[in-house]
Order: C-alpha cells, then sequence, then structure tokens
C-alpha cells in the first residue's frame, strides 16, 4: 500500500496546488480576503500531502520494498542504512519530490511568516501555486516514483557507489533549499509586478527568503566541493563542471539580488534591478534543472533521463522565464527610478558589485551553455574547461574582490572616498607585505600566486577594520557581524584557493611494502595492503607511514571499494590535515607486486571550506539579525495587551 499511499497523496498535492494558485492569484484583488484565505490553507494542505508522499517514499527505501520501481532500481538489502535513506534523493524521480517538498516548505514559510501586504502574500502564494502544478505534474506524468514492478525482484540493483557517501545526505539536500528558496523571491518579485506594490515593501518582505536561499546555496557548493575533494581521488575542488556551473551561477545572481536588495529597502534604490534579479536567479535555477535531467549533458552529476522529460523542463522554463519577463516589461513603465545617489556612494559601490556579479555570471552561462548549443546546431563538439574561465571569469572575480571592502565604508547616497581609503590604509599595507613576503620566501615564486594572496589579505584585513570601526564588538548585536564575516569568508576562500591551485606538490609511484616515496617534506612509506569485507563492498586498504624528521609523525589508510552489486569501484582516500595543509592520499590499482599510490600536498586547502563555513556565517547573522527586531516587537506587542 506504500506506494498507492504516496501516489494518492502526490495526487491531492497536485490539487491543492491548482486552488492554491488560483485563490491566490484571486487575492491579489484588494476586495477578495476569502480568495486569500483559501490559497493559505491550499498551500498548507499541499505540504502536508507532499510530505506525506515524501515520507512513503522513505518507508519504501527503508523496508527495501522493491516492487516499487525506484527502489528496485537504487537499493539493496545489503546496503547501511543512512544510504537506504539518503538513497530516497539519489535517483531522478526521487530528488524531483524532494524539490517538490521543499516548494512545499517554503510555501508554508510564507503562509506564516505573512511578511508584506495581505495582497502581495497572496499573490506570492499564487505563484507559488503555478510552479507547484508544473513540477507535480513534471513528477506525476514523466518522473514518477511509485511506479510498481511486477514481479518483484528478490533484490534490488543497488546505488552508484560515488554517492554511498555522507555527502549525498548533506549536498544535495542543502542545494536544493538554496535553488527552491530561489523560488521564494521569484514568487514576491512576480507578486510585486502582479500587484503594482514595487516598492521597498516587497524587497523587505523577500530577504529573509534571499537569506536563506543564498545561505544554503553556500553550503551546498561548499560540501560539494569538500565532497568531490575527498572522494574522486583526484585532489581537486572544482572542475568547471557543467552542472558545478549550474550552482554557481544562481549564486553569483543570488548574491547580487542580496546586496540589490539592501538598496532597495534602504534608500529606494534598484528597485526595477531588484525585481530583475530575483527574476534572474530563479531562472537560472531552472536551467540548471533542465541541465542535469535533460540528457543533453555527460556529467557525474547528471541524471540519466529520457529526452521527454527534457522537453517538459523546457516548457516549463520558458513559460515560467518567459512569463515573468512578460509581466516586468508590462509593469515597466509604471515603475519608479529610485531614489538618487552620489557617483561616490554605497549605492554606487553596490551597483559595481552588482555589474561585476552579473558579468561573471554571465561568463560562466555562456562557458556552459555554448558547447551544448553548438553541438544542437552544427553536431560539431568542443569542450569549454579551466582555461576559458581563467581568462574570463577569474579577471572579473579579481576585479570585484578588490573593491568589496570600500562598500562598507561609504555612506548611503553620498559617501567620502579619501575617508574611506585612510581607513583601508592599514588593510593596503598588510596586503602588501604579505606579497613581497610570498615572492621573498615562498617557492616556487609567482607574481600571480603573490598577487592572490595580497588580494585574500586584503579582504580579510578589511572585514576585521569594519568590525573594529563599529565600536565594542561585544555590544554589537549579531546582525553588525554579517557583513563583515562574509567579506572575511570570502578572502579565506580566495588564500585556499590560491594555495592549493598555484602551490599544490604532487607524487605517483609504484610502491611495494617496505617501499618509500618522496613528497614536499615527507617521506610516505607503504608498510602493506590488506583485504577487508564491508557492508556491501570489498575493500583493500593500504596502511602508510608518514615519516617527517626521521620519524613517524602519522600513519594512513586510504582503500579502493569494489561493489559487486553495482559492479563498480571508487577510492576511498585518506587525508591528514594541519588546518593549513591537507596531505592526501590515494590507492590506485595493484601491478605486480606493488601498488599505485599517488599523494598531494596541498596548502591552505582547508581555508577553502573554512571560507565557505564564515560566508554562511555571516548571512546567518544577517537572517538573525532581520528576526530578533521583528521578535523584540511583538513580545513588545504581546505584553502591551
Amino acid at each position: 500500500m506504500t506506494g498507492e499511499i504516496g501516489q494518492l497523496a502526490l495526487a491531492l498535492a497536485f490539487a491543492l496546488s491548482v486552488v492554491m494558485a488560483i485563490a491566490g492569484l484571486a487575492g491579489a484583488r484588494e476586495t477578495a480576503s476569502p480568495s486569500r484565505a483559501i490559497a493559505s490553507s491550499a498551500a498548507i494542505g499541499m505540504f502536508v500531502f507532499v510530505a506525506l508522499a515524501f515520507g512513503a517514499l522513505t518507508y519504501a527505501f527503508v523496508t527495501s520494498d522493491f516492487s516499487v520501481l525506484n527502489v528496485a532500481q537504487n537499493s539493496h538489502t545489503a546496503k547501511p542504512m543512512i544510504y537506504k535513506i539518503t538513497g530516497v534523493w539519489g535517483s531522478h524521480e526521487g530528488s524531483m519530490l524532494l524539490w517538490v517538498f521543499v516548494l512545499a516548505i517554503y510555501s508554508l514559510f510564507i503562509v506564516f511568516a505573512q511578511r508584506g501586504s495581505a495582497r502581495l502574500t497572496s499573490a506570492a502564494l499564487g505563484v507559488q501555486g503555478l510552479l507547484a502544478c508544473a513540477f507535480l505534474l513534471f513528477i506525476l506524468f514523466t518522473s514518477n516514483p511509485f511506479l510498481r514492478l511486477d514481479p518483484m525482484p528478490f533484490e534490488g540493483a543497488g546505488l552508484n557507489p560515488l554517492l554511498q557517501d555522507p555527502g549525498l545526505a548533506m549536498h544535495p539536500p542543502m542545494l536544493y533549499i538554496g535553488y527552491v528558496g530561489l523560488s521564494a523571491a521569484f514568487s514576491y518579485a512576480a507578486a510585486a509586478l502582479i500587484t503594482g506594490e514595487s516598492n521597498a515593501a516587497w524587497a523587505r518582505a523577500a530577504r529573509p527568503f534571499m537569506l536563506l536561499a543564498w545561505i544554503a546555496l553556500t553550503l551546498g557548493i561548499t560540501l560539494g566541493s569538500w565532497w568531490a575533494y575527498y572522494v574522486l581521488g583526484w585532489g581537486g575542488f572544482w572542475f568547471w563542471d557543467p552542472v558545478e556551473n549550474a550552482a554557481l551561477m544562481p549564486w553569483l545572481i543570488a548574491t547580487a539580488l542580496l546586496h540589490s536588495a539592501l538598496a532597495t529597502e534602504r534608500t529606494g534604490a534598484f528597485r526595477s534591478w531588484t525585481l530583475l534579479l530575483a527574476i534572474l536567479g530563479f531562472s537560472l535555477s531552472l536551467i540548471g534543472t533542465f541541465l542535469v535531467r535533460s540528457g543533453v549533458l555527460s556529467s557525474v552529476h547528471a541524471f540519466a533521463s529520457d529526452p521527454t522529460r527534457g522537453v517538459y523542463i523546457l516548457a516549463m522554463l520558458v513559460a515560467a522565464i518567459g512569463g515573468a519577463l512578460a509581466l516586468f516589461a508590462w509593469r515597466a513603465p509604471q515603475l519608479q527610478g529610485g531614489t538618487a545617489f552620489e557617483p561616490v556612494s554605497k549605492e554606487s559601490a553596490l551597483l559595481l558589485n552588482n555589474v561585476l556579479l552579473s558579468a561573471a555570471a554571465a561568463t560562466v552561462f555562456i562557458g556552459t551553455l555554448y558547447p551544448l548549443l553548438l553541438d544542437a546546431m552544427t553536431g560539431q563538439k568542443i569542450s569549454v574547461g579551466p582555461p576559458y574561465f581563467a581568462i574570463t571569469f577569474a579577471p572579473i572575480f579579481v576585479v570585484l574582490i578588490a573593491l568589496v571592502p570600500f562598500g562598507p565604508r561609504l555612506g548611503w547616497r553620498n559617501g567620502d572616498w579619501r575617508a574611506a581609503l585612510r581607513v583601508l590604509a592599514p588593510a593596503f599595507g598588510i596586503a602588501l607585505v604579505a606579497v613581497l613576503a610570498v615572492l621573498a620566501f615562498v617557492t616556487p615564486r609567482s607574481l600571480v600566486a603573490a598577487m592572490a594572496f595580497g588580494l585574500g589579505l586584503w579582504t580579510i584585513s578589511a572585514a576585521g577594520i569594519d568590525l573594529a570601526k563599529r565600536g565594542d564588538i561585544r555590544a554589537l548585536p549579531i546582525g553588525a557581524f554579517a557583513s563583515a564575516l562574509a567579506h572575511l569568508g570570502l578572502g579565506i576562500t580566495l588564500l585556499g584557493i590560491t594555495g592549493t591551485t598555484l602551490w599544490r606538490s604532487e607524487a605517483l609511484d609504484l610502491l611495494k611494502p617496505g617501499q618509500t616515496m618522496p613528497i614536499a617534506g615527507y617521506t610516505l612509506r607503504l608498510e602493506g595492503v590488506q583485504l577487508l569485507h564491508g557492508p556491501n563492498y570489498l575493500a583493500e586498504r593500504a596502511t602508510v607511514s608518514v615519516i617527517a624528521n626521521n620519524r613517524i609523525i602519522a600513519t594512513m589508510a586510504p582503500e579502493k571499494r569494489a561493489f559487486p552489486v553495482e559492479g563498480q569501484a571508487t577510492a576511498v582516500t585518506a587525508i591528514r590535515t594541519t588546518g593549513f595543509s591537507d596531505l592526501y592520499l590515494a590507492l590506485g590499482d595493484q601491478r605486480g607486486s606493488g601498488w599505485v599510490i599517488r599523494a598531494y600536498v596541498s596548502p591552505l586547502a582547508p581555508f577553502i571550506w573554512f571560507g565557505g563555513a564564515f560566508m554562511a556565517l555571516g548571512g546567518i547573522a544577517s537572517f538573525w539579525g532581520r528576526l530578533r527586531p521583528r521578535r523584540v516587537s511583538e513580545a513588545k506587542l504581546a505584553a502591551a495587551e
């Protein structure tokens, strides 16, 4: 009955999403208060039934119900319980159900948050209902996770070994919270255009949802890069894979959207631009969905999907993006230009920030989509990789990071650039000393590495100055730390990227037990390789002693695992970190009586993920700072009553 319950729940959720869309859009009228109540109730009901469907699929995986086709194709009784649960979204069908579940959660948040006017909230729910309709139809007719299999097989086919990792429990759900969270900003922007309430109020209402989406995207991308780093055995954290780019593009636009919405709230500037960024952010999320699920590209991240699914998603993408842009064009003549500001001001800094972020997103968009379009039109296959992005994306981002510290030091509407330079002079001095020190003492010498290192310390030092200039840090509200933490994280991440990209050491050798290989001041000695039996795999585990200064400082154990059910093998790397540098080992194939050992020493690699965590903390601080004043005012009202 599990499959039938899930199927029925999805059908009822679809019916309620239709009610939610119609009632929500009807409630955008001045006198339609009953429709607003219906839309809110429908949103709550849709959440309940989508949650029921998601719970039913989870139960089918946990109990290994192989009469459900999706479970039979993506699970096995020998899988550890954690991977049975995470396997729910390890397939196309299950991941789409997770997508709609997150959409239903955001719709529920809109109902209970009640931010903005009643008309604005109702219209936002209506747009969310339209999105839910489209995705639920897609699931029911092309990606049903509850299809039955008769006769039921005795065992399932298992799950891709690369997905049998804790990363699957964190990375996809976090990315979905980010991707789908941008739908709330999109819905509020569309609602503002529908109701004509395109002033600062809509941006104020939508900003918490923007923050949630940005925080989740930041954590999702950070977790994804860490997952790729330790599970693929190649020592890298980013490969400019098209699906990696599909996550980066919405993040770039969401970052621009947060800054633009801040200006719209504070001074009324960038009203049209903020609306457009909200539309573009979710549009890029939809484009990412199309890339992953249409079958137009080959990627370790992509789901193998038939073309009919891609056509449906493309039609949905065209309708959503085209409809929103048409609505924007229709309302454009009535949109107010916003408050004027001087060329030197916080608004100007934010505008330049937005232009650079949008240009960076455009270079990634072109590099990702151009090969696909060229292949579709001419049949010519080309690949666009790191060299393209080093030439196009990197210079834009360097300029962006160099200008970031000036924004917090300028005033709204009118700023003093000389005063900003005086305040930031110590940060510039620290950056200059860092550049000279790197050139003098770090080998191999590289001007690019020295400049990048100096740029990272420039951003970090400026963030510290920003906090110091705010007064007693202990007395500051948590929201005051937001921009400093985010900018600090950006600088730390840049240091990590610089170290692991430009100063990484690599060694590859065939070792027999007792033999050694040197790498970056370490000597690695293979002690032996033993066979192990895991719950659903067979493993070869190497024992490697790490020697420095003639003594053993660590023992590392990289593995190579074979999964008989799936017929695939994976590497399990061993990483020894000091917090400032990683020693990274991967076990390769056996050749005669020896084994291939690949080793990397990556200076500052941990900084990449530390920086991502600090950026997310900055977003959390801003989010908390927005919630706290509302809670305080509500408490005062309750006390007054």
